[in-house]
């Protein structure tokens, strides 16, 4: 099995080359790059085309949302997932990275082996957020309307079971805890995942939490 490919990019030298050896002394993933701003981490990508970028939200020039978006809506590594990274626990960051096409986010003080079982994760397409950025954030700021944002999408054509998997997505629920939840066995929730992405449009896991709130399936009420 190949080995998933990660791109680092932080500002801060020291802490870059502290990701880099915890990851590449953990198997099965390895370091094919470091960048140290958001504008070398898109160019990066596009040179090395990594499974994952390890992206600080702060960085001088290009910051790591504006990078993570460039990174996601271009085609050439629009399958490119990104693991956003910050020392800050600020609300406002998480529904931003999401916006942006952010597979995951953590804060820097994650312990070491949690951060390495978020980037295979991530990489498997599974990552939302990590324990430590509460389910409420998603709630709070995915409900929150943007400037001159798009009108809700409506979700026509999902059923009724298709509906309920979703909505507990958007509660931040993995899906061995969907089939827990709905009785279901692990490969028919991940059967209803997949038929949520084609019908929705969506790349990925935060998407889904995205349009579960816009179309108001979800809620913080």
């Amino acid at each position: 099995m190949a080995a998933i490919r990660v791109l680092v990019a932080d500002d801060q030298a020291l802490l870059r080359g502290s990701f880099r050896a915890l990851i590449e002394t953990s198997p099965g993933l390895s370091v094919v790059g470091e960048a140290a701003d958001g504008a070398e981490a898109v160019e990066l990508s596009r040179a090395v085309v990594p499974d994952v970028v390890l992206m600080d939200v702060r960085m001088p020039g290009m910051d790591g949302i504006e990078a993570t978006r460039r990174i996601r809506e271009a085609p050439a590594t629009a399958g490119v997932r990104v693991l956003m990274l910050t020392m800050f626990d600020l609300d406002a960051y998480v529904f931003s990275a999401l916006r942006a096409g952010a597979s995951g986010f953590l804060l820097k003080d994650t312990p070491p082996g949690d951060l390495l079982d978020a980037i295979r994760v991530v990489a498997a397409g599974e990552a939302l957020l990590a324990p430590t950025v509460t389910r409420r954030l998603i709630e709070e700021f995915a409900a929150r309307p943007e400037p001159a944002r798009p009108l809700p999408r409506t979700l026509e054509g999902v059923t009724e079971r298709e509906r309920e998997v979703l909505t507990l997505i958007a509660r931040g629920l993995s899906n061995t805890e969907i089939a827990e939840h709905l009785h279901l066995s692990l490969a028919t929730v991940k059967t209803y995942v997949g038929r949520l992405l084609a019908k929705l449009g969506a790349r990925d896991r935060a998407q889904l939490v995205i349009i579960a709130y816009e179309s108001g399936l979800a809620s913080t009420r």
